[in-house]
């Protein structure tokens, strides 16, 4: 089967916004492929080994590709994905060169191949993220593996924001608690959560596509009682009305005035069928950080006292900005992570 490739060159910031545009355009799927160069800072510290660059992307800058059904018309698609790209420019966010570009291409060369550069990677003391398709022994009987699936749908984990996530989940998670993981894409955070002691999580996604892949990857884990997967936001579950209607809030649909997506139709207060009960002690989101100061307020009002908010999703050039709006909420800022060009931000509830 054929299928219509279409390429942007774009920078790593822009990767989560852009290949949510393709998708929007009608992609069957998208690939990232980011810098793979040996100059970027490497974190080695759970064995990782870096032996040759992956590509020849600049550092900052990342290839995105959509495919499209040879019956598309790709000059249509063109037409509405450039001027989104650059709209995100007045969002505060830098596309960079932006350059689009499009060929036909055979499913062989893109539905598989890339399922050659992942591997089982460790991310934290504890965790390692392991395909499905590769054998992995692990190293002692505490080291926990997240089985994991992504298809074309979702990246494979491997992000540094990703990796940023997990490792803090791994420092507040103790045993027993009750957790929200708000855009929870492929379920990763969820899945981890749970391995390293989490009673009970709720994963949250406004994607259908998310909430499917999500699902799938609890049920590979085996862990579908004690992960519930919805179509909804923390927004529409608190019963709130959304965000101001900004700029930044026409990225989030349930921050656009008189919602009315999925979950709206719930009951907000009802918590059964949740798997947890609000106020919970962890809130993890890895989302934008234009998107995660829309609703640090409602995080606020889903923690208990003394709970603990683990954010990621933040382009080193945006930390000032949800910093400030996690204090404006009311949050203490307790730690903050750095990996490559990527942000996670721990706050408590005081």
């Amino acid at each position: 089967m054929l299928w219509h490739e279409l390429t942007v060159h774009t920078t790593e910031e822009a990767q989560e916004m852009i290949s949510n545009l393709l998708y929007e355009a009608g992609a069957g799927g998208v690939s990232i492929e980011e810098s793979g160069t040996l100059n970027k800072v490497r974190d080695t510290r759970y064995g990782e080994l870096y032996d040759e660059p992956l590509n020849d992307i600049p550092p900052g800058e990342a290839v995105i590709k959509g495919y499209y059904a040879e019956n598309v018309s790709m000059d249509d698609v063109i037409k509405e994905v450039a001027p989104r790209v650059e709209e995100l420019r007045e969002f505060g966010i830098d596309p960079g060169k932006a350059l689009i570009s499009w060929k036909t291409v055979d499913d062989e060369e893109w539905a598989h191949a890339w399922k050659a550069y992942f591997k089982p990677l460790r991310v934290s003391d504890r965790l390692t993220i392991k395909p499905t398709w590769e054998e992995y022994t692990p190293a002692s009987p505490d080291e926990k593996i997240i089985e994991i699936d992504p298809g074309m749908a979702f990246g494979t984990g491997t992000h540094p924001t990703t990796a940023l996530c997990l490792r803090a989940l791994e420092k507040h998670i103790s045993g027993g608690e009750e957790v929200i993981d708000v855009g929870t894409g492929s379920g990763i955070l969820a899945v981890g959560a749970v391995l390293l002691g989490a009673k009970s999580v709720l994963a949250l996604d406004l994607d259908p596509v998310a909430v499917e892949s999500a699902r799938e990857n609890v049920e590979l884990n085996r862990l579908q009682a004690s992960v519930t997967v919805k179509e909804s936001d923390l927004l529409s579950l608190l019963g709130g009305e959304g965000a101001a209607d900004t700029a930044a809030g026409d990225m989030w649909p349930s921050a656009r005035p008189g919602y009315t997506g999925a979950a709206a139709e719930e009951d907000p207060s009802a918590e059964a069928g949740l798997g947890v009960t609000l106020p919970v002690k962890l809130i993890v989101a890895n989302i934008l950080a234009e998107i995660l100061v829309l609703f640090t307020d409602d995080v606020f009002r889903a923690l208990q006292p003394g709970g603990i908010y683990i954010t990621s999703g933040i382009y080193k050039d945006k930390e000032g900005l949800v910093s400030q709006a996690l204090e404006a909420s009311g949050f203490e800022i307790i730690e903050i992570t750095r990996e490559e060009d990527w942000v996670a931000i721990t706050a408590g509830k005081r």
